[in-house]
């Protein structure tokens, strides 16, 4: 969970993207990354395999305001969209503070949505966390295309217990920052309930 720099006195929070290979967690990431003040944030680090890559990058947003004089710094991820990256997956999960799951809108990527979002639930309970419990927003990128599937069709499918949720269009930076406040709000209502540990 939250990991608290006394000397600094900030509250490292982590929120992972989450979501089937090609759905736009990269460019959400880089939309957020490109748009953040460059005083505010770290750098962002890629950690590349042969066909995936791990996107990393902490910020610092002053918009948020403070748990008991204490800055909240985020920390973005991405997890590797292929399965054959589970363990990757695993260890990027360790620690999360909250999820984003982004799925592709596009028809013929359903089952990948679903097979993604039941790894997610899996792979958070091996660590001890339910995935009804912690701050989690759903984003439903491509939504430009026209092989869009029907955004109620998504809901049904993708987000059966009504989480916080969101269209988007990551290339174009539609949808991208609410889903990221959604989710750091989310993050901190938790902190504040935990008594801002």
């Amino acid at each position: 969970m939250s990991f608290i720099n006394y000397s600094s006195r900030e509250i490292n929070c982590k929120i992972v993207y989450y979501g089937p290979g090609l759905c736009g967690k990269t460019t959400n990431l880089q939309y957020i990354y490109n748009k953040t003040n460059p005083d505010l944030k770290g750098k962002m680090i890629s950690l590349a395999t042969e066909t995936e890559r791990t996107l990393f990058f902490d910020f610092l947003p002053l918009a948020l305001g403070e748990i008991r004089g204490f800055k909240t710094r985020f920390h973005l991820y991405t997890v590797p969209g292929q399965v054959f990256y589970d363990a990757s997956r695993k260890l990027i999960l360790k620690g999360v503070d909250g999820v984003v799951f982004v799925a592709d809108s596009q028809i013929e990527r359903m089952e990948a949505n679903i097979e993604s979002i039941e790894n997610l639930r899996a792979n958070l309970q091996e660590q001890g966390f339910d995935l009804d419990k912690i701050p989690y927003v759903v984003q439903y990128n491509k939504r430009d295309l026209p092989n869009a599937a029907p955004l109620d069709e998504m809901k049904r499918l993708l987000n059966p217990s009504n989480v916080p949720d969101f269209e988007a269009c990551a290339h174009e930076g539609k949808g991208v920052f609410e889903t990221l406040k959604a989710t750091a709000k989310g993050v901190l209502t938790d902190l504040k309930s935990l008594g801002g540990r």
